[in-house]
């Protein structure tokens, strides 16, 4: 009788699911398109079940694919893990790392973290994918995800890699023809630049100030005529005077330094962002996820000082 699962499958379709399509796996894999339909066929008729739906672009996982992937990826896990405990890869981490990033925080330090991490760590393979919406903290898409704020989940760690605030800021040609806000209240009837993203609440800032039992939080509903799910593109527009701003201090930090932009309100406080590296519990003891979180922590703490 022929085995329904053979073990080299396992990596195999863990690769073939992330790629997202039959050419993009040929693609990593070094194989033709043809080649891995061809396994893809094999695998299916010894397990007896379609695992895969294909179109000409595009393929989706059937219900029988998608649990084959998660024991897929929790066996792999798991005979890394037992690598691992042996010791013949406690000396230098190896092997894939998947790693998830909002946009403009991907692009301006995860992604040269990552160069200088497999550059120090060369038997790493890194796959970065970077998105507006950070994934769900339960996909196993991803090994470690860098998100903004600390999830609320017990099924995932979370470790916190930088402090982060969000600030009001605002072009000094913005301010000096409509003014400076002296009040929270008073940002209604400024021009403020709007973003929508991940599940945040669009349309409502919240401010706080005072001490004490003078402490009281403050919900403002903003109005504006720019609005965009980028973050880089919004700071573009402060930049060019269009309107106030709230953004994460690590993306805004160069511009309030060079005067390009200016803090608005400083004596309110803003619900910070801190940075935190989020992977699920299983993968705590994998070398690879451990040196990358602790040199990305390291890489963090060197640009803040």
């Amino acid at each position: 009788m022929t085995d329904a699962v053979h073990p080299a499958d396992l990596s195999f379709f863990s690769t073939l699911s992330a790629a997202g399509s039959l050419s993009a796996a040929a693609r990593e894999l070094g194989l033709s398109a043809a080649a891995v339909s061809k396994r893809l066929t094999q695998m299916e008729q010894r397990a007896g079940v379609p695992l895969v739906n294909r179109t000409t672009r595009r393929m989706m996982l059937t219900p029988e694919g998608e649990l084959y992937l998660e024991r897929a990826r929790r066996i792999l896990d798991e005979i890394e893990e037992l690598a691992e405990l042996l010791g013949s890869a406690k000396k230098s981490p190896k092997g894939l790392l998947r790693v998830n990033a909002t946009l403009g925080f991907g692009r301006s330090h995860v992604g040269p973290a990552i160069s200088r991490f497999v550059a120090r760590y060369p038997q790493v393979t890194v796959q970065l994918q970077l998105s507006v919406a950070p994934p769900p903290l339960t996909d196993d898409s991803f090994d470690v995800c860098i998100r903004f704020g600390e999830p609320p989940d017990t099924r995932v760690v979370a470790r916190r890699l930088a402090a982060n605030r969000r600030l009001l800021c605002a072009a000094p040609a913005y301010l000096a023809r409509h003014g400076q806000p002296a009040t929270a209240q008073e940002l209604a009837r400024h021009n403020c630049i709007g973003i929508r993203q991940g599940d945040e609440a669009y349309g409502v800032w919240r401010l706080t100030s005072g001490r004490g039992a003078a402490r009281k939080t403050e919900a403002v509903r903003i109005n504006g005529n720019l609005t965009t799910n980028d973050g880089e593109i919004a700071v573009r527009w402060a930049l060019e005077g269009h309107g106030i701003l709230m953004r994460a201090e690590w993306d805004i930090a160069d511009y309030l330094a060079d005067g390009r932009l200016v803090q608005v309100l400083p004596e309110y406080e803003t619900p910070n962002a801190d940075i935190y590296a989020v992977y699920l519990q299983r993968h705590q003891m994998s070398t690879r996820i451990r040196a990358f979180v602790d040199f990305l922590a390291l890489e963090l703490k060197a640009r803040k000082a």
